[in-house]
C-alpha cells in the first residue's frame, strides 16, 4: 500500500466499496435461494406419488441413447433389474452392450435391428426385424419384476410404421404399475409425446460429424 495518506484512505474507500457490494450480493443470494426453497419445498410435498413412469428422449441432437443408457446404471445401483431391446440397431456392437453384457444377472440385452434404415434399404426385412423385437419388449413390459425396460430407437421403427402404434401404446399403458420405460430415438410421434410422463427433445448445437469427424468409440457408439 502507498505510504501516502490521502492514497491509503482512497483504498481504504474503494475497500469498503467492495465489501459493502459483496455483502449486498451475498444478502440477495441468500434471500432468493430462501425463496426458491420454499417453493421447492412446496412442490415435493404435492408430488408424493409413487409410479412408473414413462420417459421419451427425442429430438435431432446427440444424447438421446447416452442419457436412457444412463438410466441404466442408475437402476443398476439401486438393485433394479433391466431390460434393453434396441430397434434398428445391431448390425455392429456397441460400448454399451459390450459394457452391459458384462452383468447378465441384472440386465438383459437385446440389439435386434440391422442397421440404420439407409443402409438395410429393405422396408420388409425391418418390419420383420421391429416385430421380432416388439416381442421382446412385450415380454419384459409384463414382467413386474424388470424396473425399467428400454427401447432404444422405437421412435425411429414408430416413425416408419414398422410397428402399429396403438399396439405399442396398449402395451406400454398395460405395464406393470412401477416398471419405467425409456424410448429413445428422433421424431417421437405426438401421440406417444401424449401418454409419456417425461420428453426431453435434444438440439443440435454443434456435431464434430459435420466438421469431417468420423463417429469415435466411446462417444457415438
Amino acid at each position: 500500500m502507498s505510504n501516502d495518506p490521502l492514497q491509503q484512505a482512497d483504498q481504504i474507500h474503494v475497500n469498503k466499496d467492495i465489501d459493502t457490494d459483496t455483502d449486498n450480493v451475498n444478502t440477495r443470494h441468500l434471500r432468493r435461494m430462501q425463496r426458491k426453497k420454499t417453493l421447492m419445498d412446496e412442490k415435493i410435498e404435492e408430488a408424493q406419488r409413487q409410479t412408473g413412469v414413462l420417459l421419451v428422449h427425442t429430438g435431432n441432437g446427440k444424447g438421446k441413447s447416452s442419457s436412457a443408457f444412463g438410466m441404466v446404471m442408475r437402476a443398476m445401483g439401486h438393485g433394479m433389474k433391466v431390460g434393453v431391446v434396441q430397434f434398428i440397431k445391431g448390425a455392429m456392437s456397441t460400448g454399451e452392450e459390450i459394457f452391459l453384457r458384462r452383468f447378465p444377472d441384472e440386465v438383459e440385452f437385446h440389439a435386434m435391428g440391422e442397421g440404420y434404415t439407409w443402409v438395410t434399404q429393405n422396408r420388409e426385412r425391418d418390419m420383420e426385424k421391429a416385430a421380432a423385437a416388439w416381442e421382446q419388449a412385450k415380454r419384459f413390459l409384463s414382467d413386474p419384476g424388470i424396473g425399467l425396460v428400454v427401447l432404444d430407437e422405437l421412435n425411429i421403427a414408430l416413425k416408419y410404421h414398422y410397428l402399429d402404434l396403438q399396439m405399442v401404446i396398449d402395451d406400454l399403458d398395460g405395464r406393470p404399475e412401477m416398471q419405467h420405460v425409456a424410448v429413445t430415438g428422433r421424431g417421437a410421434l405426438p401421440e406417444l409425446i401424449a401418454i409419456a410422463d417425461t420428453v426431453t427433445e435434444m438440439q443440435v448445437v454443434k456435431h464434430a460429424f459435420k466438421d469431417g469427424i468420423v463417429a469415435q468409440a466411446g462417444v457415438e457408439w
